[in-house]
């Protein structure tokens, strides 16, 4: 299965707005909208390859979708 991660925001903060501060990282299913944790995430949001989680570029992320794509990922 293959993942990407999508960003959510600050309550209020447009996800179209290029400078919007990152609340935290989520990792998704490829081109989906839940967070494996369960968030709904806007679709307009930021994303990035999977291939960010663990680096400082995919921080903060979420620690339930962090659990939940270790038990995905081989």
């Amino acid at each position: 299965m293959e993942h990407e991660m999508r960003a959510e925001y600050e309550e209020g903060v447009s996800s179209t707005s290029a400078d919007a501060p990152i609340r935290l990282w989520h990792m998704v299913r490829l081109d989906g909208t839940q967070g494996m944790c369960g968030r709904d995430l806007d679709p307009r949001a930021a994303t990035q390859s999977a291939d960010a989680w663990g680096t400082p570029q995919g921080e903060p992320f979420c620690h339930s979708c962090a659990a939940l794509y270790l038990r995905e990922v081989p």
